[in-house]
């Protein structure tokens, strides 16, 4: 429900929501001191919840998990890493379903009123929209990162979906980028760039606060999108074994040792230069062991400032790597 609609409701909830964390007061007198009855306090307190004023945080005092957080953090200087626990026999579909649901939640504390979140639609940012908590911002903007068509389909339902999903949970302002994933020639692509209309987009991907992705990977155990949708071509998958290509960012490849420069498919490719993940705040959420070697390359190359990662991903990262406590 939108702010303005229910103004009297949410000064309510967070007048119990105050009375109720901050205070320690049970509903009974929180109850009796607001003269409305114990079930309205307790329906008070799951709207606060539900409608974003509420964030609940979890602060795992796991010495093991700390330390995976630490070594990667040092490793890299990342600004903060969170490893979420979950057991390794329950299958890397859980472990994805864990990780967006962290992601979700941690976001909420992330983005707010007056700024502008970049998205790069794929299979890990699909799983994170179905978990999104409701924040009721102001001035706030979703800007696309990566257009979504192929020579099979547009991908705009599936693309603006998620763009949508997210505009709707923060009652922001949702910006589309309908352009093709990889054009078929870098030419069409630098005369496109040079309309004002994709050119307000991309002013806008500049502006982002944040920037919010995952990693592609060719052989993981849940495909991304990028490969499983039809998007490359034979040729084009010689071209980056060729380069030695460890994964992407919103359809942009990297190498094995964090470069990106002189990829011959990036000339075509719709999403931004990986450049602006060295210098925005990126919050990079990764789930799945075929996403190791892609996750180690783009730390190598400073492709994001927060990592969201599942543990055993976390602890194979590690492992691989030997990355020193």
């Amino acid at each position: 429900m939108m702010y303005d609609q229910n103004h009297e409701k949410v000064e309510q909830a967070v007048q119990v929501a105050q009375m109720y964390y901050y205070q320690n007061m049970k509903t009974e007198a929180i109850a009796k001191e607001m003269k409305i009855s114990r079930s309205t306090v307790s329906r008070l307190l799951s709207f606060a919840k539900m409608d974003g004023i509420v964030s609940i945080r979890v602060v795992n005092p796991s010495a093991g998990l700390l330390e995976l957080e630490r070594r990667i953090s040092d490793a890299f200087s990342l600004q903060k890493v969170h490893v979420v626990p979950v057991p390794d026999v329950v299958g890397e579909a859980v472990w994805l379903e864990r990780v967006a649901q962290y992601a979700a939640h941690h976001l909420n504390s992330a983005f707010g009123s007056n700024m502008i979140l970049g998205i790069a639609w794929g299979t890990t940012l699909s799983a994170i929209a179905t978990h999104l908590l409701r924040k009721n911002t102001h001035n706030s903007q979703i800007v696309q990162l990566n257009g979504a068509g192929n020579t099979r389909t547009m991908g705009i339902d599936y693309a603006s979906e998620i763009i949508m999903k997210f505009a709707d949970n923060y009652q922001a302002r949702a910006h589309l980028f309908p352009v093709p994933t990889f054009f078929d020639y870098g030419s069409t692509k630098r005369a496109l760039w040079r309309e004002r209309s994709i050119q307000r987009i991309l002013s806008l991907q500049e502006k982002a606060d944040i920037l919010l992705y995952s990693i592609g990977a060719v052989n993981s155990g849940i495909p991304s999108h990028v490969y499983s949708g039809g998007y490359l071509e034979k040729s084009d998958y010689e071209e980056l074994k060729d380069e030695r290509v460890a994964g992407d960012i919103s359809t942009v490849f990297f190498r094995e040792d964090g470069s990106f420069d002189n990829i011959p498919l990036n000339e075509r490719a719709c999403g931004p230069s990986l450049e602006i993940f060295q210098r925005k705040y990126g919050i990079c959420v990764v789930s799945g062991l075929a996403k190791v070697n892609g996750l180690f390359a783009a730390l190598k190359g400073n492709l994001l400032s927060e990592l969201i990662v599942d543990e055993p991903t976390a602890r194979a990262l590690v492992t691989k790597w030997n990355l020193k406590p």
